[in-house]
């Protein structure tokens, strides 16, 4: 049990270090281009998609029975529902302040907010990760690398308009690294909180949940992101990518 726990923590935090990477990305590469940000986009809501509908809520199913694992999955989708209403953090598709406009804070205002909105939005992910890693490690390295890929244009959108408006490389990662680590911070909660009381009961609610905060995630913001950022079918292509490799890798894992 103690390995598995540990596990989940590194998992999480690994997750959350993905946001550094796009951090450093932004700083190296300023613009890295629409064309990659919609793949990355589309292909970890592709692998989010399969994950929980082809492990997260048939376990739940199995486990706890069809309605109650729905209504947790409902309500995981209503908790990040909410989560969206009270903190918004629209970031990528939305408008970007003029050139002119850098002079006077808006891109600092833009990425310290961005950071702080990804920085709670990621907490739940923490979550999700630590959780199921303790159903099995197979499914908590899933749901890990789900969120490392997206978590790097998450990066970029927190380092780019910080960089714009200091000049700080160290600025910038250090905005990208709190919203980052509120990752392992989410599963260290759910460490703390869950494993008094874990039990198959449990573990079955919490990972039917988890399916609806991911899918909730895939359908509100990553798809709709992408579509924003093209005109063309690259969001499926990289949804479908996301599917097969998922799925190929879960098959390759037993």
């Amino acid at each position: 049990m103690n390995d598995t726990i540990w596990l989940g923590l590194g998992l999480a935090t690994l997750a959350g270090f993905s946001t550094v990477l796009g951090s450093l990305l932004a700083t190296a590469v300023r613009n890295p281009g629409p064309r990659f940000m919609v793949l990355t986009l589309g292909f970890s809501a592709g692998v989010m998609l399969l994950v929980s509908f082809s492990e997260l809520l048939p376990h739940g199913v199995s486990t706890i029975g069809f309605l109650p694992a729905h209504l947790a999955f409902f309500s995981g989708m209503a908790l990040m529902f909410i989560v969206d209403l009270v903190i918004p953090h629209q970031y990528l598709g939305g408008e970007k302040p003029a050139v002119h406009e850098r002079l006077d804070g808006r891109y600092l205002r833009t990425g310290v907010f961005i950071a702080l909105g990804i920085a709670i939005h990621n907490f739940p992910e923490g979550m999700a990760t630590f959780a199921g890693t303790m159903e099995s490690p197979r499914l908590g390295l899933a749901i890990a690398a789900a969120v490392a890929i997206h978590n790097i244009p998450e990066g970029l959108a927190v380092s780019g308009p910080i960089y714009a408006a200091t000049g700080s490389r160290r600025k910038a990662f250090l905005w990208s690294f709190v919203s980052g680590m509120s990752e392992p911070l989410g599963a260290v909660l759910t460490a703390l909180i869950l494993l008094p009381f874990l039990s198959s009961t449990l573990l079955g609610i919490v990972l039917a949940g988890v399916a609806g905060v991911m899918v909730f995630i895939s359908l509100d913001e990553l798809v709709p992101v992408a579509c924003s950022l093209c005109d063309n079918h690259l969001p499926i292509v990289g949804v479908l990518a996301g599917m097969v490799l998922m799925s190929v890798s879960l098959w390759l894992l037993g």
